[in-house]
């Protein structure tokens, strides 16, 4: 799941794939928006706000999603020079040791909210977040040739209506395997993604920031087969 690039995979690879990083996005989202009121994965809504606070002058709330979307991007471009140079090492396990970056980020994050050290620093926790579903957004993107994006709900939403008007008018002998294939990639995608929501909530509400620790662990497990 972790090592085969782009046209050598399969979808039964990128479906597990999507299940389980969604899986992890969808709760690291929805826990940070139930502590904070701030999305780290949804830029297109956080973009909107940005235009919203802009609008009407509220330069502060503005520059709290700036600084949001900022932080994702950036987790996209370190993710992406670490892969560029992993590959030029011939790390096969280039895309699992992101992941566990990812997770040593987010294990960093839970044990600090534990420790009461981000207690009024929101933008600070949210940022941080953002940082780590940029990285992840940027390995699954490049590991499955675009075919995976892990945060990228709208899209993927858009992708399948899509995909069903062609599904619907299309030649049983042209290209409907294929089609019916991406249909189950989105589908699971964005199943994931809402299941994902719903325990991170719930684990907040049990747990505060030892969800992300729960997060960092399952991300470390996914990884630690192909560290060796």
């Amino acid at each position: 799941m972790l090592i085969r690039e782009g046209d050598t995979r399969t979808a039964s690879i990128d479906i597990l794939l999507a299940a389980t990083l969604t899986l992890v996005a969808g709760a690291v989202n929805s826990a940070g928006f139930l502590a904070y009121g701030y999305f780290s994965a949804n830029m297109t809504g956080n973009v909107s706000m940005l235009s919203d606070m802009l609008s009407v002058w509220h330069t502060n709330a503005a520059l709290a999603f700036l600084v949001i979307i900022a932080m994702f991007i950036l987790g996209a471009f370190i993710a992406s020079l670490f892969i560029q140079a992993g590959k030029r090492r011939q790390l096969r396990n280039v895309y699992a040791l992101t992941l566990a970056a990812e997770a040593a980020l987010l294990l960093l994050i839970g044990v600090a909210l534990g420790m009461r050290m981000f207690a009024s620093s929101g933008i600070l926790v949210v940022g941080l977040l953002s940082l780590a579903m940029g990285l992840q957004n940027a390995a699954s993107t490049r590991i499955s040739g675009s075919r995976v994006r892990t945060t990228h709900v709208s899209g993927i939403a858009t992708d399948i209506g899509i995909g069903l008007a062609i599904l619907a008018g299309a030649d049983p002998a042209a290209g409907r395997p294929e089609i019916v294939q991406r249909l189950w990639l989105h589908l699971v995608t964005i199943v994931s993604f809402a299941l994902g929501g719903v325990l991170g909530v719930l684990g907040f509400q049990a747990l505060g920031g030892g969800v992300f620790c729960l997060m960092a662990l399952f991300l470390f497990g996914l990884s630690a087969r192909y560290m060796a």
